[in-house]
């Protein structure tokens, strides 16, 4: 059964104290399989494969910083990738079987599959394996805005998310440009009338809440925080080096080759930077694989916990 609760984090940023609300299932001490979301999602897109999975690991799910429930800095600067970073590198520290223990998967979509890509890259003791789901590696995405009309044009909805006012854009009439966002890069049919109830709850003010910040500042922050989008300043001086994204743990890349925010060329040399690779591409799958494909995912996850 999954249940919900808030793990305070032992890490003390800028005189705050972060947290994360967590989706968790299986038995304390059992191998850890860290599951993250991406926008404009949340934990909950996780159920079915933890489900799946919760008899013989621990499954946890958190909120990442910044989305309903967990630790919402207030400034851009705090969503950056290596603060995300150490939430979760903490995250893993308690809920694996000691605080040594590595992960025995990480497995990440979107936002969450960048995050985890830097994770890999950035403390390779920490996992064992890892899973993406539609996430492009830092180094091709790097490439691609840069030098591919067709990547650089897939990406300009990023530069509209960044922009002041996004939030009250995307939540207007009762989150119409939200939900049309998720329809834009799925392969149709992802958005059921439970899957746009949970999101409109999920993005709805609490009550009391209205000297907060907007419910979606914190995951526009993500972009905002990011020099990776087409056109920015910091893009162009920006210069990966093969060294700090070079990813060692075996990984699986599961990719919806009809996404069309993330174009399939995102693949192209990847298995320079992740020798231990193995691609598995879906066509007719848009961006949204955990609801398009759920089944590809269990089995990808189940076949790479075997490596």
């Amino acid at each position: 059964m999954i249940h919900e609760t808030r793990i305070d984090l032992p890490v003390t940023i800028r005189g705050e104290q972060p947290f994360l609300h967590c989706r968790l299932a299986g038995p304390v001490g059992a191998p850890l399989l860290l599951f993250l979301h991406g926008f404009p999602e949340g934990p909950f897109i996780w159920d079915e494969v933890i489900t799946h999975f919760a008899t013989t690991h621990r499954c946890v799910a958190p909120a990442l910083r910044g989305y309903p429930g967990s630790h919402t800095p207030t400034e851009v600067k705090a969503y950056r990738a290596h603060e995300v970073v150490a939430d979760l590198l903490a995250l893993i520290r308690l809920q694996a079987a000691t605080p040594d223990t590595p992960a025995a998967a990480v497995i990440g979509h979107d936002w969450g599959g960048a995050i985890a890509w830097t994770l890999a890259s950035m403390a390779p003791q920490s996992l064992q394996r890892l899973l993406i789901l539609n996430a492009p590696h830092t180094a091709t995405f790097v490439r691609d805005l840069k030098h591919c009309p067709a990547q650089q044009a897939a990406s300009a909805y990023m530069n509209d998310l960044r922009a002041p006012g996004a939030e009250e854009a995307l939540s207007a009439h009762d989150h119409a440009g939200l939900l049309a966002l998720i329809e834009r890069f799925g392969a149709g049919g992802v958005m059921s009338p439970a899957l746009v109830d949970r999101l409109r709850t999920h993005w709805a003010p609490s009550r009391g809440d209205s000297g907060s910040p907007h419910p979606l500042t914190g995951p526009l922050n993500y972009y905002r925080a990011s020099p990776l989008a087409p056109g920015h300043s910091a893009l162009e001086a920006l210069h990966i080096s093969d060294d700090s994204v070079r990813v060692g743990a075996p990984t699986t890349v599961l990719w919806g080759e009809a996404d069309t925010a993330l174009l399939p060329g995102l693949l192209n040399g990847l298995d320079t930077h992740v020798p231990d690779l193995h691609v598995q591409r879906l066509p007719g799958v848009g961006h949204w694989v955990v609801h398009e494909a759920p089944q590809a995912v269990c089995d990808a996850l189940q076949g790479l916990l075997r490596r």
